[in-house]
């Protein structure tokens, strides 16, 4: 490769930037999972409650 086409390469960039957004994105979910697992958990807990078997 010339001098010129290794700068003007940017696929190792754009690889770069497409891991970062995976990497926020995966944090954005553990967050709201961690915020808001218990929550929702008690909203499939209650209801179930109410329908005990024998």
């Amino acid at each position: 490769m010339r001098t010129q086409d290794v700068t003007r390469d940017e696929r190792g960039a754009t690889a770069v930037e497409y891991g970062l957004m995976v990497g926020c994105i995966a944090i954005a979910i553990i967050l709201a999972v961690t915020a808001f697992g218990a929550s929702v958990g008690d909203l499939f807990l209650i209801p179930a409650e109410t329908f005990e078997g024998p």
